[in-house]
């Protein structure tokens, strides 16, 4: 049986608001941008709407000054998706999501609005959502409450006890035929807390579906930390092993691990045949079972005849993250005579780990000689093993 995703006619598009400053949370950062699980927020719940098959359009609301960061934070999902900058309200913001996405959308088609700081939405969840919407009105996840509710008016004394039957949690995504929701939204008088009020004002219907207690926000330190315990639990273990060697050629020099080292040869090779990066590269690259370097970077293609290997790792790396991944820590080791690693091995572990956009302690570079045996023991070239460990969400076959 085909899945509701599957069969719908036409695409739903997303309006993600995420122009807040975050303060309450704490690090440094707008909370939107603070990594969960080694990944920015703001990615996260992106990617969430980007993986829906029927998902078009994606206008993420951004605060003022935050194109940059925003950029780096959202990695190639930044290319598939429309930002615009918001205002002083978070009805503001959703109301200048909903007027850039009026100019690429057809005003009957619908549109989920949400919260950038949810970032656990599910598929299952935003299809919920979409079976619940209708031409003349709009839907929304909600939990029931099921705590017993106090009225405490003065912040102190309890006056009474609120009954607690047909009340229900809101959450997002929210959905509404964009053209009414604009609407609503150009027509308001006074700042409501969600997008559903807008409609109930105008006596629109709204209807509820039932929300997921995993699609929490993230406000304070403690969420948070909630959050990192959550998806630690979620994450299993997987290495990757990367092999890699290149011959000697007349030269000034090797490049090892992203360091230049001065050598009376060079390494010979399509790119810069720096056999540290090659390997890690690999490493990586089996650790997500998404094939070799060759297949990424064919060494009969012209446009990598000289390229630097940060590139190609760089690219591991990004399909690690995309894959919902943590690079954990790679191990390097090389294998040669000559030139002497030892003076460099600092300066490489620093370079790998600006490559990965890792700590410097989760790289090692380890070199080591073959006693004279072998090819690298003759000294006609160099060869590089490497592991990587990395974290992956726990049944992920995908790559």
């Amino acid at each position: 049986m085909l899945s509701s995703a599957e069969t719908r006619p036409s695409p739903f598009h997303a309006v993600i608001v995420a122009a807040g400053k975050g303060v309450r949370a704490g690090g440094g950062l707008p909370k939107q941008y603070r990594p969960v699980g080694g990944i920015p927020l703001i990615r996260r719940t992106v990617e969430a709407f980007l993986r829906h098959p029927a998902c078009g359009h994606v206008v993420l609301v951004i605060g003022d000054g935050q194109a940059e960061i925003c950029r780096e934070a959202l990695g190639p999902a930044w290319e598939r998706v429309v930002t615009v900058t918001g205002g002083a309200t978070r009805q503001i913001s959703v109301r200048s999501g909903l007027t850039a996405l009026a100019g690429m959308a057809d005003q009957e088609e619908t549109v989920l609005i949400h919260d950038g700081a949810r970032p656990f939405v599910s598929i299952r969840l935003i299809d919920a959502v979409l079976d619940g919407v209708r031409p003349d009105g709009g839907a929304l996840p909600g939990l029931p409450v099921i705590d017993t509710l106090k009225a405490v008016p003065d912040g102190d004394t309890v006056s009474g006890t609120v009954p607690r039957d047909g009340l229900y949690r809101a959450q997002t995504p929210q959905a509404f035929p964009l053209g009414a929701i604009l609407a609503a939204h150009q027509s308001a008088s006074a700042e409501v807390t969600d997008d559903a009020a807008l409609f109930e004002q105008a006596g629109k219907p709204v209807w509820i579906v039932p929300g997921d207690p995993a699609n929490v926000k993230l406000t304070t330190e403690e969420d948070f930390s909630a959050a990192e315990d959550r998806l630690a639990a979620l994450m299993e273990t997987r290495t990757g092993m990367g092999f890699d060697v290149h011959r000697f050629a007349p030269g000034d020099g090797v490049w090892l691990c992203g360091v230049f080292v001065p050598h009376d040869r060079r390494l010979d090779g399509h790119s810069d045949a720096d056999v540290g990066l090659h390997a890690i590269t690999d490493a990586l690259l089996g650790a997500i079972g998404d094939g070799d370097i060759g297949s990424h970077f064919p060494p009969s293609d012209p446009q990598w005849r000289g390229a630097s290997s940060d590139r190609f790792l760089r690219h591991a790396a990004d399909l690690v993250a995309a894959a919902g991944g943590q690079i954990r820590h790679v191990d390097a080791t090389i294998i040669c005579e000559r030139p002497k690693v030892g003076p460099h091995r600092d300066g490489m572990r620093a370079r790998v780990a600006e490559i990965l956009a890792i700590a410097p302690g989760r790289v090692s570079v380890k070199a080591t000689t073959t006693e004279k045996l072998g090819f690298t023991g003759r000294g006609e070239g160099i060869a590089c093993q490497a592991i990587a460990t990395v974290a992956l969400p726990a049944g992920g076959d995908d790559h």
